[in-house]
C-alpha cells in the first residue's frame, strides 16, 4: 500500500468507533492509576528510581514482544477477541500487583502488563481507523485520544481516596477491566466492521515506507513516558507530596484529554505538519522550564502544557496512519507505532530514572533539549500535510 494511496469515502461504523474509543477510555483509567502507583508504592518501599525506572523499561519489554508476534496472534484470534483477551490479560496482571509483595513478581506482572496493552491498543487503533473515512479522520483520533487521556486523569485522581497499601486499588483496578472486558464483547456485536489480520512482514514494509511517522511515535513515547511515571517522583523528590505528584500526573491527562478534540480538527482543517513540529517544540519548552518553577500554579501549568503538546504528536501520526494505509498494513503500522512507542517509553523511563539519580533537575532539561530536536527533524523532514475538507 503506498504512502500516498487515497481513502475513499464511506458511512463511518460508529458503532465500532464507540466500542473502541469506550474501552480505551475504560482502560486508561485503569493506566492512568498503576502507572503513578507502582512509581509510588516502589518509592515508600525504599526502592531506587533507577530500579522503578527498569519495573517501567521491562512494562515496555511486554509492549514489544506482542508487538513483534502481531502477526501471529492476529492469526490465531479475530482482531476484536484480541481486544477483549488483550483486557483479561491486563485484568490478571493487575490482580498480581494485588496479592504478591516480592519485586521479581512485580516485574513479570509489568511486563504482562505492557504485553497485553500492546494487544488493546494495536487493535483498537487499527479498529478505529477501518471503521473511519478520512474526511473525519482527525476528529476521530481527537476524540479517541481524549478519551484515553481522560481516563489517564482520572485514574491518579484515585489514589488519595484508595490509598497506596494493601493492594485494594490494583485488585478494585483488576475487576474494573474485567467488566469492561465483558461490556466489550456486548458492544462489539452491533459493529459491522473488524481489524484485518498483520501481514508477515508489516512491520518491516512500515518502517521503510513511513520512518517520519513513526519518528513522531517515538518522540511521543519518551516524553510521555517521563511525564507520567518518572516525573510524579521528581517531584516527591523536590519535597512536594505523594498527592500533589498524583495530581500532576492529572494535569498531564486532564488538559490533554480537552485540547485533542482541538488537535483533532486542526489536523482536519489545517496543515498537519505544522501541528507535529508546533507540538514537538512547545512539549520542549514546557519540559525545560519544570527546574526553574517552585510555585504550585505555574508548575501545574507548565506540566499542562507539555502533556497536551506531547500527545498531539500521537494524535498525528494516528491521523496520518488511517489516511495514508489500509488492510493488513494498517494493523502493521498500529503494531509498529506500540513497537516504537514501546522502544521511546524504555529509553524514557530508564534514562530519565539514571539522570533523576545523578542530578535531578538534569532529567526534565534534557527531555526538553531532546523534543526540540525532534521539532526540529520534522520540520525539515514531514511533507506538508493539509486538511481534505
Amino acid at each position: 500500500m503506498s504512502l500516498n494511496a487515497i481513502a475513499e469515502d464511506f458511512a463511518p461504523d460508529w458503532a465500532a468507533i464507540a466500542v473502541v474509543i469506550l474501552g480505551v477510555t475504560a482502560f486508561s483509567v485503569g493506566q492512568g492509576l498503576t502507572y503513578p502507583l507502582i512509581a509510588l508504592v516502589m518509592e515508600g518501599r525504599g526502592v531506587s528510581s533507577t530500579l522503578s525506572g527498569l519495573n517501567a523499561a521491562v512494562f515496555a519489554a511486554g509492549l514489544a514482544t506482542s508487538t513483534l508476534m502481531i502477526g501471529r496472534l492476529t492469526a490465531l484470534l479475530r482482531g476484536d477477541r484480541l481486544i477483549v483477551a488483550g483486557l483479561v490479560g491486563a485484568s490478571a496482571s493487575l490482580a498480581a500487583f494485588a496479592a504478591f509483595d516480592e519485586l521479581w513478581l512485580w516485574f513479570v506482572a509489568r511486563f504482562t502488563l505492557g504485553f497485553s496493552t500492546s494487544i488493546i491498543f494495536t487493535m483498537s487503533e487499527a479498529w478505529l481507523n477501518t471503521a473511519c473515512p478520512d474526511r473525519l479522520r482527525g476528529r476521530v483520533s481527537g476524540a479517541y485520544g481524549a478519551g484515553m487521556c481522560a481516563g489517564f486523569a482520572a485514574g491518579p485522581l484515585a489514589i488519595p481516596l484508595v490509598g497506596t497499601e494493601d493492594g485494594f486499588a490494583f485488585a478494585l483496578i483488576a475487576v474494573y477491566v474485567a467488566f469492561v472486558a465483558f461490556v466489550t464483547v456486548m458492544l462489539g456485536r452491533f459493529a459491522r466492521t473488524r481489524p484485518e489480520a498483520a501481514s508477515a512482514r508489516g512491520l518491516i514494509a512500515f518502517a521503510r515506507t513511513a520512518p517520519l511517522l513513526l519518528l513522531m511515535v517515538l518522540a511521543f513515547g519518551y516524553s510521555d513516558i517521563a511525564a507520567i511515571s518518572t516525573i510524579p517522583l521528581y517531584f516527591v523528590e523536590r519535597g512536594y507530596s505523594e498527592n500533589f505528584a498524583a495530581l500532576v500526573v492529572s494535569m498531564v491527562a486532564l488538559p490533554t484529554a480537552i485540547a485533542q478534540p482541538l488537535v483533532g480538527w486542526l489536523l482536519d482543517r489545517s496543515s498537519r505538519k505544522r501541528v507535529a513540529v508546533s507540538s514537538a517544540a512547545l512539549c520542549g519548552a514546557s519540559f525545560i522550564a519544570l527546574p526553574f518553577l517552585s510555585n504550585q500554579a505555574p508548575l501545574l501549568l507548565a506540566v499542562s502544557l507539555l502533556g497536551a503538546a506531547s500527545f498531539s504528536l500521537y494524535t498525528c501520526a494516528l491521523t496520518l496512519l488511517g489516511d495514508k494505509f489500509r488492510g493488513g498494513l494498517l494493523v502493521s503500522g498500529a503494531a509498529a507505532y506500540a513497537l516504537v512507542y514501546a522502544i521511546g517509553s524504555a529509553a524514557g523511563s530508564s534514562s530519565t530514572g539514571l539522570i533523576m539519580d545523578w542530578s535531578l533537575d538534569a532529567a526534565p532539561i534534557l527531555t526538553g533539549v531532546m523534543m526540540l530536536g525532534f521539532a526540529a527533524i520534522f520540520a525539515m523532514g514531514l511533507r506538508d500535510q493539509p486538511a481534505r475538507g
